[in-house]
């Protein structure tokens, strides 16, 4: 798609920043349809999965229009992506501040695995600053033809009737502005205004919390091309605390959603765990943002779809949202080009939930399911976060998790190998005391 799109008029334009073009419009509202006019559409929020649905509208010829509110802003996470999107993002290299190739995963005892000795020799987890990876994506949805607004949408008009536009009422540079639409993807975030305006329903928020160190330079030779995860309920009583390897500094953080009260709490305990590795350290900034724990209830209404966190695309486990918000968008674009026959046709809901949604659902919904499981089995206690980490440190289940993530596909096992990691986790549950509670707990209710 990429190589469709066109960089050199990005730089024509009387209004930029930071290389992208912007111009905040005043559209007087429009009763129209679509017979010979061109689609238009509108999408809010400009992360990967604004970004990523904005340049499939634009490169397939539909009428496209960028919202964001901060562009310089970026959301706190740890910036891991896997290998395959870097390819099928065409992701240039000299995006990623890190090549991972070592990872430790260390247990509430401080049980310390190494989760990559399984890596081939060009495989690595690819760490980028957000700020970096959105811009980049933003530039190229500009190049392929969408307008980027730098502005804040405060409110949206449904349409009238089954054909009429959508109104997008705004604010950039302080003056107020609408523009008339035939179609919303918003990409806006876990506090999403566009679900709020088609009734979505809510879903519960997770809250991740990270700082970013630079580090002397000694200690950050430690961390050159290594990753950390802690588990416990020091640093977390439901997910995990981090540690990320930037350009030239470190992210440490945690998350969590039973407890977001207290996250500061939890921060400090990873810090306290880390402590000798980032002694002499400077915290330069500081970081939190809600995530989503769940897909929400609706995710279509009308021409409107939810993609990325809006529509709660963040996997249980390992919290990864990057790839799935890109991926989301880029589906939910291509559904739109497609169906409305390159802008010449006006969509509807049942075209959006044929298109979009069921495919997005065929492909991850299992996938989603399953790490919901294993966080429950897992992420619940100590003794489960042991069990978690033993279980990690055998060869066979870090190829099958790497085939999985850096991939993004069903990883195939060999049926023998299968059966023997399903006795070894029954072996460390058993060990840890959790499957003996969760037996004797059904025999008491028996009883």
């Amino acid at each position: 798609m990429a190589a469709h799109c066109h960089f050199h008029h990005i730089f024509n334009t009387p209004f930029r920043f930071n290389n992208v073009k912007t111009q905040p419009i005043h559209v007087i509202p429009e009763r129209r349809t679509i017979i010979s006019a061109t689609l238009r559409a509108a999408v809010i929020g400009g992360g990967p999965a604004g970004s990523s649905a904005a340049e499939a509208l634009a490169a397939g010829g539909i009428e496209t229009f960028l919202f964001e509110r901060s562009p310089e802003a970026a959301k706190p996470c740890g910036g891991a992506i896997p290998l395959c999107m870097l390819d099928e993002f065409s992701i240039p290299s000299n995006l990623i501040d890190r090549k991972v190739t070592q990872m430790k995963i260390v247990s509430p005892s401080n049980l310390t695995v190494d989760f990559g000795k399984t890596l081939h020799p060009n495989e690595f987890i690819s760490m980028l600053r957000r700020e970096v990876l959105d811009s980049f994506l933003r530039s190229r949805a500009v190049g392929c033809g969408a307008t980027l607004f730098k502005a804040l949408v405060t409110n949206i008009d449904m349409p009238a009737s089954e054909k009429a536009p959508y109104l997008i009422h705004y604010i950039s540079n302080n003056n107020k502005s609408t523009l008339a639409v035939d179609v919303i993807i918003g990409a806006d975030g876990a506090n999403s205004k566009v679900a709020k305006s088609i009734k979505a329903g809510d879903y519960t928020c997770a809250i991740a919390f990270q700082e970013r160190i630079k580090l002397p330079e000694d200690k950050m030779k430690y961390y050159e091309n290594l990753a950390e995860m802690y588990v416990g309920n020091d640093v977390s009583p439901d997910f995990y605390a981090w540690v990320f390897p930037k350009c030239d500094h470190v992210a440490v953080g945690t998350g969590t959603i039973c407890s977001k009260q207290n996250i500061k709490q939890f921060q400090a305990a990873i810090k306290k765990r880390v402590k000798k590795r980032i002694e002499g350290g400077k915290t330069f900034k500081v970081e939190a943002h809600p995530i989503p724990e769940h897909p929400r209830p609706i995710r279509v209404r009308g021409r409107v779809a939810l993609v990325g966190d809006a529509a709660g695309y963040v996997t249980k486990c390992s919290g990864e949202g990057i790839y799935f918000a890109a991926k989301s968008g880029k589906i939910c674009g291509e559904a739109i080009v497609r169906v409305s026959e390159n802008g010449k046709k006006m969509i509807s809901e049942q075209d959006l939930r044929r298109e979009y949604l069921r495919k997005w659902d065929d492909e991850y919904f299992s996938t989603f399911k399953f790490l919901d499981v294993l966080q429950k089995v897992f992420y619940g206690n100590d003794a489960g976060r042991e069990a978690l980490v033993e279980m990690c440190g055998d060869e066979y289940v870090q190829r099958m998790t790497f085939d999985s993530y850096l991939y993004k596909k069903l990883a195939k096992g060999n049926a023998w190998k299968d059966v023997k990691m399903a006795a070894n986790t029954i072996g460390s549950l058993v060990r840890s005391g959790i499957l003996g509670r969760e037996m004797n707990a059904k025999h008491i209710v028996i009883e």
